[in-house]
């Protein structure tokens, strides 16, 4: 038993295993910012915190000439969101029904990916986290409405990069409107936009619920650090009358190394 409560549910591991399933369809799609930076993990539901490689001084030392350091670590945050299912559709699981009704579960697993994509991205200043569109130094790129020119505004972003001795391949994050936009979008000669991005960027182009706009981003490593301490996974609330209540949780902490590797495009 951990502390997930799994076992106490009123769930076969057969409807645990079709749960598990969906959860995972919905959560892969939307995981943007795990596609396109540093992922590390996971470390464990025990594991608390970052080393940052950092001190600060400690004053109102106890006894005469003596120095102090502290350590300085990054806390990682809990993330949850909790969710129902009827009991009833549990059971037809086990029947092997294939139409059970997990719109919550979806719901839920959009919420949680649409939280983690933002915090990476915007930043969680309430959980200490500095977003990649935050930390840049790199002056916006203007996106206007007119979805074949974002070659060139991608293009700029790149040289951007390439400027300050980013090296490629990159990628780029695009929030979904922008993201519908290029897939749609035909170029004058018939090449698709999403089809010329990917020339330039060298790397993927990933659909990103939160993101405001798009972010550019270099795929060399070491630039933005995710670290996982618990995986995404399902636990176990209560249940009461025909509804089970489980909930849907992580904990993970993000920094950026090297602010200068990114560049945003404003919508």
């Amino acid at each position: 038993m951990n502390h997930l409560l799994r076992d106490h549910a009123p769930i076969t591991e057969a409807a645990w295993s079709q749960i598990d399933e969906e959860g995972r369809q919905r959560l892969v799609p939307a995981l943007a910012a795990r596609k396109l930076v540093d992922f590390s993990g996971p470390h464990g539901w025990e594991h608390s915190a970052v080393n940052l490689g950092r001190t600060s001084d400690v004053g109102g030392l106890p006894a005469e000439e003596l120095q102090a350091r502290q350590r300085r670590v990054l806390a990682l945050v809990e993330l949850r969101t909790d969710f129902s299912l009827g009991l009833g559709d549990l059971l037809d699981a086990d029947r092997g029904a294939v139409d059970v009704e997990f719109g919550p579960l979806d719901r839920a697993a959009h919420r949680l990916a649409l939280a983690e994509n933002i915090a990476v991205f915007h930043g969680w200043e309430a959980a200490g986290i500095v977003g990649i569109a935050e930390a840049t130094p790199h002056d916006p790129v203007v996106l206007g409405d007119d979805y074949a020119r974002y070659p060139g505004h991608v293009a700029q972003a790149v040289e951007t990069l390439l400027k300050a001795g980013v090296s490629g391949p990159y990628g780029m994050a695009l929030g979904p409107d922008g993201y519908t936009g290029v897939v749609e979008t035909t170029e004058d000669g018939g090449l698709i936009v999403f089809d010329h991005l990917h020339q330039i960027l060298g790397g993927p182009i990933v659909w990103a619920p939160g993101v405001q706009g798009a972010v550019v981003l270099s795929l060399r490593g070491g630039d933005f650090l995710f670290e996982s301490g618990q995986d995404i996974s399902i636990g176990y609330r209560h249940h009461d009358g025909d509804q089970v209540h489980p909930y849907l949780e992580e904990s993970f902490s993000f920094r950026v190394a090297s602010p200068d590797a990114a560049v945003v495009l404003t919508a």
